[in-house]
């Protein structure tokens, strides 16, 4: 395994400046961000898209300070019932296709997205529970109007380009636990005609399985044994076991108020220690998983350099980076 960084947190310095400092602390590799949420810090996608140059000059600049491009991340909401949001963001993911092999990665990671109740609908719809009937037929609308025909599409535009998918599951969005995303997965590369390896698959993000209630180890087993891990992000997760234990781990009080929050991002290591990251890593490998740990600082208690710091000393005596020849899985 290597370690990475996924680069927003980055957002207002020089890619040179970036990559220093990662080859300073140790890293390996970095996910690039290229429209979506985290915008596009260090260049302008569409134009980067058009010169073969440009690009050759990025893939100069990581090799300069030994580094690889793990991931273009393009997290955003494609099928979202505003079109002219919708547009951009899905104009977004499709230059991030076409960009990923010409920077050295096959995956792109975004989200499922959320479409809205039905078409009449103007806002994106999370639906929560499976009563009263309604939510069904909200789901029924939304998987088989909207999200399966959508990526079915994308997944054929991805084996056109060699480039695999990672959706990352995040509540809010229709891809939020492994089961959703293993039947959207499922649903979609058989419409879209299958066949070979898949091409939709997970960006695995622990900290977003800890406010589920979710086990993030049992659920790398789950999607691993079906070859779905297509990226990592490594990021920690503080749980307030009093404020979880009244008000549930669903949280929607504002990230700028931490101390009235069940639970926030953490740097990794600060949320949870040895007992949750060794075995995490090592379901990791059990699963045939030798990637990148793309580092993902959110952390409001530590600065950017600190917390990247910090998460990278602590990840660095946890990755497997040599796993045995015979696994003792075996």
């Amino acid at each position: 395994m290597r370690l990475g960084v996924m680069a927003a947190l980055f957002d207002g310095m020089p890619l040179r400046s970036a990559l220093a400092l990662c080859r300073e602390i140790g890293l390996d590799a970095i996910e690039l961000p290229v429209g979506g949420y985290p915008g596009s810090p260090f260049f302008d996608a569409a134009a980067l898209l058009d010169s073969e140059a440009r690009c050759t000059g990025i893939r100069s600049m990581l090799a300069d300070f030994r580094m690889t491009c793990s991931a273009l991340a393009v997290h955003g909401n494609p099928v979202h019932p505003d079109r002219a949001r919708a547009r951009a963001d899905h104009d977004a993911f499709v230059r991030a296709l076409h960009l990923a092999p010409r920077l050295g990665t096959d995956v792109v990671i975004t989200f499922s997205g959320c479409p809205a109740g039905s078409a009449a609908g103007t806002t994106p719809n999370w639906v929560t529970c499976a009563w009263p009937p309604d939510f069904l037929e909200i789901l029924r609308w939304q998987w088989d109007e909207v999200l399966v025909p959508y990526w079915a599409e994308q997944a054929r535009a991805a084996r056109a380009h060699g480039v695999r998918i990672a959706w990352e599951p995040h509540p809010g969005f229709c891809v939020y636990n492994p089961d959703t995303l293993i039947r959207l997965a499922e649903r979609a590369e058989h419409a879209a005609g299958g066949g070979g390896a898949p091409v939709l698959g997970a960006n695995l993000d622990p900290s977003h399985f800890f406010w589920q209630g979710i086990d993030p180890v049992e659920a790398t087993r789950v999607l691993g044994e079906r070859g779905l891990i297509f990226a990592v992000h490594a990021k920690d997760c503080g749980m307030d076991a009093r404020e979880g234990a009244v008000n549930g781990w669903l949280d929607t009080r504002p990230y700028s108020e931490p101390a009235r929050r069940s639970w926030n991002f953490r740097t990794c290591g600060w949320g949870h220690g040895d007992a949750f990251w060794k075995p995490f890593v090592s379901m990791l490998r059990r699963v045939g998983y030798d990637g990148v740990l793309s580092i993902e600082h959110e952390d409001a208690a530590m600065g950017l350099e600190e917390g990247l710091r910090k998460a990278a000393a602590y990840l660095q005596n946890v990755i497997i980076r040599q796993p045995a020849q015979t696994p003792w899985w075996c």
